[in-house]
């Protein structure tokens, strides 16, 4: 199931050697203020389809299309991201919440 994801990302990291005519995600990779309003609008989106029970799937696909894109777009990878939540595993969010208030 995870080969799906790590292919997405993959193609990602693909893209930034394209051109805009050929790839959408290179669009987006070079328009940070068009990739940050995409992902406002697509998580509004999954919201609107988890509101009426219809078309949450295919919309959260897009949600986290849209936030890979992002983080690429601004040089957070992935992988780092990955690390952080193995950080928090085991931890409760209020927990975890907190102990970020301390720092």
């Amino acid at each position: 199931m995870f080969e799906v994801l790590e292919g997405l990302i993959k193609t990602i990291r693909e893209r930034k050697n394209s051109s805009e005519h050929e790839s959408y995600t290179k669009k987006l990779l070079d328009n940070n203020s068009l990739c940050r309003e995409k992902v406002m609008e697509e998580i509004k989106e999954l919201i609107d389809a988890l509101n009426e029970n219809k078309n949450e799937v295919h919309e959260a696909a897009d949600v986290m299309y849209h936030i890979l894109v992002l983080l690429e777009a601004n040089n957070v990878k992935v992988e780092d991201v990955m690390n952080e939540l193995k950080k928090r595993e085991g931890v409760s969010g209020l927990v975890e919440k907190a102990n970020r208030k301390k720092q």
